[in-house]
């Protein structure tokens, strides 16, 4: 399939593309890099069904200025637990300030998150707590989107490590543009920009998610300690 036959395939019926569609966006992103994928994705997809998300954790300003930079009016959307440090909401305030930033605050039912509250559903059932909390908010909130930007790297974690550029997430194209970035190509972008990391990373954080399951610690350690989970549920 050429290049031209791709791009209007994609744009005709991008949440219902087939294998070989996907396998076809996957061969030919890869040897582009990242901002240049992220480039390209707006030309080949609606802009206005594309969808982003932010965490506002550890090292989102990397994330976050390659997006404001390629396209500023790209809404973020950010999935508010109710649960964040408060560190991570004045990350998120001087993020959104420094970028100009549009955000859009993704919130739990009221009613489902007081019962996960009184329950203390993060410590009898975090799967359940992250469903309630995280999950289900995205799903719906996917809805009115056909395909959805992450930040995902592969030595994050070993499910990451599986992950391609294209993928098929529950009817919608999941596009990982910097799923090959290095560790060490994230960071010389963060110093070459001067971009701020989130200030709980001084502090030993390498990963922050909501305040009951985030501990200090390298990597993905420091998240859900004393239970296998790794993965909040939105990126399985």
């Amino acid at each position: 399939m050429g290049n031209a036959q791709l791009i209007t395939r994609v744009g005709d019926n991008s949440a219902g593309l087939s294998r070989d569609a996907i396998a076809d966006l996957n061969r030919i992103y890869a040897p582009l890099g990242f901002e240049e994928r992220i480039r390209r994705v707006y030309q080949d997809f609606n802009p206005a069904k594309v969808m982003v998300t932010s965490s506002f954790a550890a090292t989102s300003a990397y994330f976050l200025h390659i997006i404001s930079t390629i396209r500023p009016e790209q809404k973020v959307h950010f999935i508010d637990t109710g649960y964040h440090f408060d560190a991570t909401l004045k990350y998120k305030d001087y993020l959104v300030e420094r970028f100009n930033l549009n955000v859009i605050d993704v919130k739990p039912d009221p009613q489902h998150h007081q019962v996960s509250q009184d329950n203390e559903m993060w410590r009898t059932d975090p799967d359940l707590c992250c469903q309630v909390n995280k999950v289900t908010p995205l799903e719906e909130a996917k809805e009115n989107y056909d395909l959805w930007i992450s930040s995902l790297m592969s030595w994050q974690t070993e499910h990451r490590a599986g992950l391609e550029i294209f993928e098929e997430r529950r009817g919608m194209i999941k596009f990982n543009p910097m799923i090959d970035v290095t560790r060490e190509q994230r960071d010389e972008y963060i110093e070459t920009h001067d971009l701020p990391f989130h200030p709980m990373v001084k502090e030993g954080y390498h990963s922050i998610g909501c305040s009951h399951c985030t501990w200090k610690g390298e990597g993905r350690e420091g998240r859900w300690q004393g239970n296998s989970k790794t993965e909040c549920g939105i990126h399985l």
